[in-house]
């Protein structure tokens, strides 16, 4: 018996790399992942999907992944850039942003002429040396610099292989500028307790599935949840001789995690 698994009302799911692998086709779902959704739902568990997703509107990821054959709605999902956009009106920010061309929608209704901050996401294409640039003389320019970052990732897995992610992008402004960004999205603590709120369950009865190990399982086991890494999407053998990162089990898929899970209830 998993001890790992009982007493469980609630689970998060990462997306890339958990439930589809991404790619320039629009990727493919992982094996067994699309009916590992279906049971979750049918089992009367509660579920949110929680993603540092910055290239699609939530409107258009999802609508991605109901093509795929999955059960999922935009009120379902945690992303960053609406949770930044709250932090944007609440302090009166006007971002210089550097994101992902169909991302820009989410941020339609924020004021951005005479930029005082900067928010930068999964940009793709767009990390150009000239838009890194402008974005590096917006920061260097304000007398206290204010970086956002839409998650701090370091690479995601596609369908043709592994791909430099917004963190890398992040920590080059923050040398130049000197200056810490604040990171909306996983690992974020707020991140995830906004997940669980909405979920309406407390950390002790939920877990988080996910294929990054600092980011979905450290930064889980942080607000108190448990966490399982998936061995597909950026799994990596040396994730399980992490120094400081120890999930609370490993999985081969979503599937495997979902087969303990609903055994327990």
């Amino acid at each position: 018996m998993a001890a790992w698994a009982r007493a469980v009302r609630g689970l998060l799911l990462d997306v890339s790399g958990v439930l589809y692998d991404s790619g320039g086709d629009g990727g493919v779902p992982i094996a067994g992942s699309v009916e590992a959704v279906s049971r979750i739902k049918a089992s009367g568990l509660k579920l949110r999907f929680c993603t540092n997703e910055t290239q699609a509107t939530r409107e258009e990821f999802v609508k991605k992944l109901q093509g795929m054959g999955f059960d999922i709605s935009v009120a379902e999902v945690t992303a960053p850039a609406p949770a930044a956009c709250r932090i944007l009106k609440e302090r009166s920010l006007r971002p210089h942003l550097l994101v992902h061309n169909d991302l820009v929608p989410e941020f339609a209704e924020i004021d951005k002429a005479n930029p005082n901050c900067v928010v930068i996401g999964d940009a793709a294409e767009n990390f150009t040396y000239a838009n890194l640039n402008e974005a590096f003389r917006v920061l260097i320019g304000m007398e206290k610099p204010v970086l956002i970052s839409l998650g701090r990732g370091r690479y995601y897995k596609e369908t043709d292989g592994l791909k430099l992610d917004v963190g890398a992008y992040m920590k080059a402004l923050e040398y130049a500028c000197d200056v810490q960004a604040e990171v909306v999205g996983k690992p974020a603590k707020m991140f995830f307790e906004s997940a669980l709120a909405e979920m309406g369950v407390p950390p002790q009865q939920a877990i988080m599935i996910g294929d990054d190990i600092v980011n979905d399982v450290g930064g889980a086991q942080r607000c108190g949840m448990r966490a399982l890494q998936v061995r597909t999407g950026k799994y990596r053998p040396c994730d399980e001789n992490h120094p400081d990162v120890k999930p609370d089990a490993y999985v081969n898929n979503l599937a495997e995690a979902v087969d303990i899970i609903l055994q327990q209830l």
